[in-house]
């Protein structure tokens, strides 16, 4: 059953509300900045970070990082799952690579790419090896929903293979590719951040969240976090405006 938008929205109000709501009752039970700052002490720590000297930087590059490893991943995961979609043989050979991936737990990949690689490199290739199985996937799913029948008979009636390809596959395959985008940015932005607390390259979020961390400057981390939500927010209303003019073009 479908709701309306405006009741969709006031049911998302109440939701933050609650949230704001039980933050605030612990700040009040625990009583220590220490521990967790009131909402709008860190509201207004969150405002200030704007005004920072070096907030564009590391905005900045979390972000290069992310929409680095989101193109790569794009690229691969579209052309293997293409592959792996009309191939059985190349998809029973890329399988087991994508269940690795997927079930390798993220701190492990980060651990051995500490080793492997230097600490600007790490977060991408984090990015890159938790984005690509689930686009690649998707595109595998999108390949194999398409019908056989309607492509059999436009090779009966001699439509050229760039024909089908434009008006067969690629719009059945296009809702694939862009939930699956969905679905990688945003688990992409956990890992690549996870990744730059770790590596702790010059500059990005999860460097700067780290060094709050030791001063034990709560807030800090509060805010940082709450500004890389509301990239991943962006980033993810981005594409699904993007699929929204895919739906246009597909009907």
């Amino acid at each position: 059953m479908k709701i309306s938008t405006s009741r969709y929205k006031l049911i998302s109000l109440a939701a933050v509300a609650l949230m704001l709501f039980l933050w605030k009752g612990l700040a009040l039970y625990f009583n220590s900045d220490f521990i967790l700052p009131h909402p709008e002490r860190t509201l207004v720590k969150t405002i200030a970070l704007f005004g920072e000297s070096q907030f564009l930087l590391v905005v900045g590059a979390t972000i290069l990082r992310g929409v680095l490893g989101f193109v790569i991943s794009l690229v691969f995961g579209v052309v293997f799952g293409i592959l792996a979609g009309v191939s059985p043989d190349f998809n029973a050979f890329l399988k087991p690579i994508l269940v690795v991936l997927r079930s390798t737990p993220v701190i492990a990949i980060i651990l051995l790419a500490l080793i492997w690689l230097n600490a600007t490199s790490v977060p991408v290739f984090i990015a890159i090896l938790t984005m690509f199985p689930f686009i690649c996937t998707n595109t595998i799913d999108g390949i194999r929903s398409v019908d056989k029948q309607l492509v059999e008979m436009a090779w009966i009636y001699k439509v050229g293979r760039f024909r089908i390809a434009k008006e067969v596959y690629l719009p059945a395959i296009m809702p694939f590719i862009i939930s699956g985008a969905s679905s990688a940015m945003g688990i992409g932005w956990r890992a690549i951040i996870i990744g730059e607390v770790l590596s702790q390259p010059r500059y990005g979020i999860g460097t700067v969240m780290q060094s709050a961390q030791t001063f034990l400057n709560v807030d800090a981390v509060i805010a940082w976090t709450i500004i890389a939500v509301l990239l991943s927010y962006v980033f993810e209303r981005i594409i699904r405006l993007t699929e929204k003019r895919i739906v246009v073009w597909r009907d």
